[in-house]
């Protein structure tokens, strides 16, 4: 799937705080994926739940958090993620939304307001574009950020940990890199285990259930280069195929590769 309304990479790479684009987003200004955005600053999923599905949503991201790092947490009917963003709106500043009812994706919009609870309650669960900006320091080439596109993303046959109704198989995003640069990026990302931390595999996509890297569930395909391999590590969009097996009446997420950016600064996430 392609990411809609997409901007250029001038007019991401022009976002340089959180809350630039978080401004954008709420005004209409910017409405595309968010790689490349706000360089430095970390950038997260989000998943939206009624209450009463809650615990059991928290009980699948805390029993499956190589996908699903949670960084925060809202309050019932509340829209301001505190710890991460507070004069953040859930509602209006993220790029893109998926609206879910049971099970089913009914309306893509740039503001979810219309859609809002008040027993809604927002999960904040870490991205992989987050460390994206240490490897691009170390002068690892990520090559949907050289062409200005959308991640490519794939459903795998890695069973998650259940929990209550939200079951599935872990998705992943993918990256093609030379040997040399993906023990160099085990290296970078693995100190970052808020945001997915290293890959979960490595060159072989069959072994994981992937049998065409030209054809991503979501995202858009990138070109693998001769002497590169595809490195996968665990994705956020994760509780999106949870949410579509658990089909609660409604739920919203962010639509792939458009993601909330935080105030959080990526290096006060790293470990090590």
């Amino acid at each position: 799937m392609e990411s809609t309304g997409a901007a250029s990479a001038t007019d991401r790479l022009s976002l340089i705080s959180g809350r630039d684009v978080r401004q954008a987003c709420r005004t209409g200004v910017f409405s595309g994926q968010t790689s490349g955005a706000a360089n430095g600053y970390t950038q997260a999923n989000l998943a939206v739940v009624p209450s009463d599905l809650a615990f059991d949503f928290l009980e699948f991201c805390r029993r499956n958090p190589k996908p699903c790092p949670v960084l925060d947490v809202t309050e019932p009917g509340s829209p301001v993620p505190g710890r991460v963003a507070p004069d953040a709106d859930l509602r209006s500043d993220l790029p893109r939304y998926r609206i879910w009812k049971n099970g089913e994706v009914v309306d893509e919009p740039t503001d979810a307001s219309e859609y809002w609870r008040d027993d809604f309650v927002a999960f904040v669960i870490g991205c992989s574009f987050t460390f994206e900006s240490a490897m691009l320091r170390a002068e690892i080439p990520i090559r949907h950020v050289e062409l200005g596109c959308n991640v490519p993303m794939y459903c795998t046959n890695i069973p998650c940990r259940e929990s209550g109704p939200f079951k599935g198989s872990m998705v992943v995003s993918m990256r093609p890199l030379s040997p040399a640069d993906a023990i160099r990026s085990v290296q970078i990302t693995s100190r970052f285990p808020s945001v997915h931390g290293a890959p979960v595999h490595l060159g072989l996509p069959e072994q994981i259930g992937i049998t065409d890297l030209s054809r991503p569930d979501f995202g858009e395909a990138v070109p693998i280069n001769e002497g590169e391999i595809p490195v996968f590590w665990a994705c956020g969009v994760t509780p999106q195929v949870a949410i579509m097996n658990a089909k609660p009446p409604l739920a919203i997420t962010h639509s792939p590769g458009c993601m909330f950016v935080t105030d959080l600064t990526d290096e006060s996430l790293a470990v090590g």
